[in-house]
């Protein structure tokens, strides 16, 4: 949600705690607020009527843990969603070009694993283990309500024309290219920092060029 419908989201939560007959406090507000500003008001909005008619929970009043869980279905649920939009993007859009996802946590978690070009560095028999780190770094950024995340992670391309002082093209938008394009828009523009030393080998890989990475079925 952007900061202009911060006024809106606060007025749905008192409609929803009246709804339970219950009191809210500025403190209560600020909470719902961080926990559900990474979603879309609409979708918020949705989360909340389908459990107030839940059949299970929904004579309790909602907290933002049972929204994030409708939002986003289970955390492993969500990893593994996660991951195959990223295992997808690797093997057609390839590491050459820079990229931004729907789901802000996705580029969390691939920049603390080095970032998008090291992730093209990866050999066949690697890419398991690389998928179970992944999918365990995410289930852990996905319990936390509020997170600072880069607009997108720079391929190939933008590094070596950024050292030459060239243009950048604009990255990859992957996954639903309305919400990415909110990501885009909301990221940071200060990258949250990571070291990883690349062997010779491997750099000379990473900057050969060459078609997207294809890995087998």
């Amino acid at each position: 949600m952007h900061d202009t419908e911060k006024q809106q989201f606060f007025g749905l939560m008192a409609d929803v705690y009246a709804f339970y007959h219950r009191d809210t406090s500025r403190f209560a507000l600020n909470v719902w607020w961080e926990a559900m500003k990474p979603f879309d008001y609409q979708a918020v909005n949705e989360a909340i009527n389908r459990h107030c008619v839940n059949p299970d929970n929904g004579q309790y009043v909602p907290k933002p843990s049972d929204i994030v869980k409708l939002l986003r279905g289970s955390t492993q649920d969500s990893a593994l969603v996660a991951w195959a939009k990223v295992d997808k993007a690797v093997r057609t859009v390839g590491t050459y070009r820079s990229v931004t996802f729907d789901d802000p946590i996705i580029l969390l978690v691939l920049q603390d694993m080095g970032g998008w070009i090291a992730l093209g560095t990866k050999k066949e028999d690697e890419w398991p283990f690389v998928a179970r780190e992944f999918e365990n770094r995410y289930r852990g950024y996905a319990t936390r309500p509020s997170l600072e995340y880069p607009r997108w992670l720079p391929g190939i391309a933008e590094a070596q024309n950024s050292q030459a002082g060239q243009p950048i093209e604009p990255p990859v938008l992957i996954g639903d290219a309305v919400r990415a394009k909110l990501v885009l828009q909301n990221g940071s523009d200060t990258q949250r920092i990571g070291f990883q030393q690349l062997s010779d080998s491997e750099m000379q890989e990473a900057l050969a060029p060459s078609s997207p990475r294809r890995l087998q079925a």
